[in-house]
C-alpha cells in the first residue's frame, strides 16, 4: 500500500475531508476541537436542567395535531437524525405536498449538523423530491419563527435545545440552534425522552406551547399523511 501512491494520495483526501468535516460540525456546535475528541461533553448538568425540575410534558394526538396543521397558515419542518433513522423523508415529503396544495406555506428548517454530517438532511429530502428552494438554512429562516404558526420537530434535539441560547451554565451555551421555542404552537415528534448527543436536558419539551407526539417518527407521519387526507 505504501508503495502505491494512488493509494496514498485518496488516503489523504480521505483523511483531510474528514478533518474538514469534523471541524464544520465542532464550530456549528460552538465546540473547540480537542474537547470534543477528548470527549465528556455533556456529561456535567446544566444549572436549569429540566431533569431537577418537577415539569411535565404536554402529549399531543395524531388527530390533535392534524388539526392544528388544518389551521395553519404557515408551517416549519425541522427534521433531525431521528427522521433518518425512521426513514420518514417519503412521509413528510408527501404531507409538504398536502398542505401545499390546502396553500399552507410549508418550510424546511436545516441546522448545519442536523444528522450525522453536514447535508445530510439536505440528501434526505432531496431524494424524497422535497422542493429545494422550500428548503431552508438556520441562518435563512431563524428570524420567522415568531410568525410561524406551527413548527414540528422530526427527530431533532440538541439543534432546538433553547439552552443554548437562554442557560449560560449550560455544556451547550452559545451553540446556535433553531429557536423553534418563539413559534405559536410546537410539536415534536419522538420515540421518548432521552437526551440527544450532546447528552444535555432539552427544556423545549417543557414550555407551555410545546406537545410531544410520542412514537417512531415514519409511524406518526404516516398517521398525519391519512389524518390529513381524510
Amino acid at each position: 500500500m505504501l508503495g502505491n501512491d494512488l493509494l496514498i494520495v485518496v488516503g489523504a483526501l480521505v483523511g483531510s475531508s474528514g478533518a474538514i468535516l469534523s471541524y464544520i460540525m465542532c464550530k456549528a456546535m460552538n465546540r473547540s476541537f480537542i474537547s470534543v475528541i477528548l470527549g465528556g461533553f455533556g456529561q456535567t448538568s446544566s444549572s436549569s436542567s429540566a431533569a431537577d425540575t418537577d415539569q411535565s410534558v404536554y402529549e399531543s394526538s395524531a388527530d390533535d395535531v392534524c388539526e392544528e396543521l388544518r389551521n395553519a397558515d404557515s408551517v416549519i419542518i425541522v427534521p433531525g437524525y431521528g427522521m433518518a433513522v425512521a426513514q420518514a423523508q417519503n412521509g413528510v415529503s408527501e404531507m409538504t405536498k398536502i398542505l401545499r396544495d390546502r396553500g399552507v406555506n410549508v418550510r424546511f428548517g436545516i441546522h448545519p449538523v442536523a444528522g450525522r454530517l453536514p447535508g445530510h438532511m439536505n440528501v434526505l429530502l432531496a431524494e424524497a423530491h422535497v422542493p429545494y428552494d422550500i428548503v431552508l438554512e438556520m441562518d435563512e429562516i431563524n428570524d420567522d419563527f415568531p410568525s410561524t404558526d406551527v413548527v414540528l420537530v422530526i427527530g431533532a434535539n440538541d439543534t432546538v435545545n433553547p439552552a443554548a441560547a437562554e442557560d449560560p451554565g449550560s455544556p451547550i451555551a452559545g451553540m446556535p440552534v433553531l429557536e423553534v421555542w418563539k413559534a405559536r404552537q410546537v410539536v415534536v415528534l419522538k420515540r421518548g425522552m432521552a437526551t440527544g448527543y450532546s447528552g444535555v436536558e432539552n427544556p423545549l419539551f417543557f414550555k407551555d406551547n410545546t406537545r410531544m407526539l410520542f412514537g417512531d417518527a415514519k409511524e406518526s407521519i404516516d398517521k398525519l399523511v391519512g389524518g390529513l387526507r381524510g
